[in-house]
């Protein structure tokens, strides 16, 4: 058991290593508390009072691709130039959340837009708390990212499909040629379910859960999952 845990320490504290990018910038964190975030596996970046990045998580990398060292000591706002889902910037002056936090405490959640290293869209949901050690009188704000990229992209398709699609009267609805199982998977592919946890929800195998899919598209005569759940919406058998 003490060979474990050692090993699970020097395992903590080698991501928090990376990590944190530079040393000495998150002394403002508890040893205990570096070693959850840097390990977490949530996207998650830590700022200061001046919203200066003290600490960038590897699960952060893989969904931003900035290592700890190129973001650590910079303007969370000139890493992200984050945007509103209107497209409006966000954190031109400063961090428009941190003052609320420091007041009352609560989490804020939003969403935004930004971008990657790679220059790759992404809209990200991002819950934001303070946190404040017995050695630190200014808290620091701790950010969660979660990607919700397809999410708004299967979104914007069924709007755009809903726009396009004729009067209910135009075509009939196909709801009697669904069974309740491809009904029942239907509305789990509209919430963004994959094959894996559609499998796990209705304890049946994966294969199940494709083959009844490759059902759905036959009788809807659609190619994608997009497209079946654009149709469903469409014929309101959600």
């Amino acid at each position: 058991m003490a060979c474990a845990t050692h090993s699970a320490f020097a395992w903590g504290a080698s991501m928090m290593a990376d990590a944190c990018g530079r040393t000495g910038h998150t002394d403002g964190l508890s040893d205990s508390l570096k070693r959850l975030l840097a390990a977490a596996p949530d996207s998650v970046f830590v700022t200061t009072e001046d919203n200066r990045i003290v600490l960038w998580n590897r699960a952060a990398k893989r969904l931003m691709g900035y290592r700890g060292r190129d973001v650590v000591g910079r303007a969370c706002r000139d890493v992200l130039a984050a945007r509103t889902l209107a497209g409006a910037p966000r954190c031109l002056t400063g961090c428009d959340i941190a003052p609320a936090l420091t007041v009352d405490g609560l989490d804020q959640n939003f969403e935004m837009q930004t971008r990657t290293k790679n220059g790759e869209a992404r809209s990200l949901a991002v819950t934001a708390f303070a946190v404040t050690d017995r050695d630190r009188r200014t808290p620091l704000v701790v950010h969660v990212l979660r990607d919700v990229t397809s999410s708004k992209h299967l979104h914007r398709v069924l709007r755009e499909r809903r726009s396009a699609a004729p009067p209910d009267g135009d075509a009939p609805s196909p709801v009697v040629l669904l069974t309740g199982r491809e009904l029942e998977v239907l509305r789990l592919l509209a919430a963004g379910v994959g094959t894996v946890a559609c499998a796990a929800r209705l304890r049946v195998s994966r294969a199940t859960i494709r083959n009844h899919v490759q059902n759905i598209f036959g009788k809807l005569g659609v190619h994608t999952r997009l497209e079946a759940v654009a149709h469903a919406t469409r014929h309101r058998l959600l």
